[in-house]
C-alpha cells in the first residue's frame, strides 16, 4: 500500500499568463505558495480474489474489470497515460471540497501520479511530476486547465514560477527573514463561499478573452515582480492594494467570473478594513482570500460572518509518499488460488 500527500495552493498574481495559449507566445509567470490542506491518495495492488479488478473510491465508489470502464476522468486518464493494466484499488480524500478554486483537480493529479510511480517503484521528481500532470490535464483529459497549478502541487514552498515560450518553466522560491514571513502571513484570511464551480468551464470562457484582453495578462505578469519588491522591502499594505487591483482587472476578463454574493463579500470586508483581496481558483465560487492588517480581522470575520473562516499556514514541501509498504507479490497466490480452485 502506498499513500500520497500533495498540498493545494493559493495564487497571488499572474493567473491567466499560465494557460499555453498565452505563455507559449508571449512567456508567463506567477506567485503562489503551496498550503497546509492536502490531497490524499491510497493505492494499492488489488488481490485476485475479488470479482472486480479495480475500485475506486471518491465521491462515488466505482468498482470495473477495465480501466476503460472507470468514470473518473483523471483515474482513468492516468491509468492508461502509464500503461498500467494490473487491478488496483484507488481511495481519495481531501481537506477541502474539490471544485473550490484551491487547485485540487491538479493537487489529485500530481498525488495520483506519484502513488502510481512509487507503487511501480520509480521514484517520481517533482519536475516529472508536474510535467506530467499538466499533460493529464491538457492533452489526456483535453482539460482547459493552467500550468501552475501542478507544479506548486509537486513543488510544494512559496515562489515565484516563469513560463517561457519554448514550454519550459522555471520555479524560483521566495525566500523572506522568518519574521517578515510572519508579518506577511499575518494580513492573510481565507474563507469558504459555499460556492462550487467547474473551473474548466468558466477557464474555456476566460481563455476565449485573453486575446482581446492582452493588456491585462501583461499587467498580471507585471505584478508578479511588484509584489516580489513588496515582499522584500515595501510596504506590506501596497500587496494588498495590488491585489485590489488584479481582481478588478480579473473581474473585467469575463462575466462568469464572479456574481452578485461574491462582489456583496468582498465590499464588505473591503468595508470592515481589507486592503484587498481575490477569489481564487478561475472564479465563479470556492475561496475567498482576505488581505487585512490584523488589527482588522476581528471586524473582517464578523462582516464575513455568513461564510466559513479558513485557518491556514504556507506548506513547504509538495507532493510527498508518506507510506511505503509495497504488497507482496500476488502471482503466486493467484496461482494456488486457481489450483485450488480445480
Amino acid at each position: 500500500m502506498i499513500i500520497s500527500r500533495t498540498p493545494f495552493r493559493i495564487s497571488f498574481f499572474g493567473g491567466g499568463s499560465d494557460y499555453p495559449v498565452w505563455y507559449l507566445r508571449y512567456g508567463g509567470a506567477v506567485l503562489s505558495t503551496a498550503i497546509d490542506k492536502f490531497c490524499y491518495l491510497t493505492c494499492r495492488y488489488l488481490p485476485p480474489f475479488f470479482e472486480h479488478k479495480f475500485r475506486i473510491l471518491y465521491s462515488k465508489i466505482e468498482m470495473t474489470q477495465a480501466a476503460t470502464e472507470i468514470q473518473h476522468p483523471a483515474v482513468r486518464g492516468a491509468l492508461q497515460m502509464m500503461g498500467i493494466e494490473r487491478g488496483l484499488e484507488i481511495h481519495h480524500d481531501g481537506d477541502l471540497p474539490a471544485r473550490s478554486g484551491m487547485g485540487s483537480s491538479s493537487s489529485f493529479a500530481v498525488g495520483l501520479l506519484h502513488v502510481l510511480h512509487a507503487l511501480e517503484g520509480r521514484m517520481a521528481s517533482r519536475e516529472v511530476l508536474a510535467r506530467e500532470a499538466i499533460h493529464l490535464e491538457q492533452n489526456v483529459l483535453k482539460e482547459t486547465v493552467g500550468s501552475q497549478d501542478q507544479i506548486a502541487a509537486a513543488f510544494g514552498g512559496f515562489n515565484a514560477i516563469r513560463f517561457r515560450p519554448d514550454g519550459l518553466f522555471a520555479v524560483e522560491p521566495v525566500y523572506l527573514p522568518p519574521e517578515r514571513l510572519v508579518q506577511f502571513k499575518s494580513h492573510l484570511l481565507l474563507f469558504f463561499t459555499g460556492l462550487s464551480r467547474l473551473s474548466s468551464e468558466i477557464a474555456e470562457k476566460i481563455v476565449a478573452s485573453i486575446p482581446a484582453k492582452e493588456n491585462s495578462i501583461r499587467r498580471f505578469i507585471e505584478m508578479v515582480d511588484e509584489a516580489l519588491g513588496i515582499l522584500a522591502n515595501g510596504n506590506l499594505e501596497d500587496f494588498g492594494r495590488l491585489l485590489d487591483e488584479a481582481w478588478q482587472r480579473k473581474r473585467a476578463l469575463s462575466e462568469v467570473v464572479t456574481n452578485s454574493t461574491i462582489d456583496e463579500a468582498y465590499e464588505a470586508a473591503k468595508t470592515a478594513g481589507a486592503l484587498g483581496g481575490k477569489l481564487l481558483g478561475a472564479g465563479g465560487g470556492g475561496f475567498l482570500l482576505i488581505f487585512a492588517p490584523p488589527e482588522r480581522h476581528g471586524s473582517v470575520r464578523a462582516a464575513l460572518s455568513s461564510l466559513l473562516h479558513v485557518p491556514f499556514d504556507f506548506e513547504p514541501a509538495g507532493s510527498q509518499i508518506i507510506f511505503y509498504d509495497p504488497e507482496q507479490d500476488y502471482e503466486q497466490a493467484e496461482f494456488v488460488f486457481g489450483r485450488n480452485q480445480r
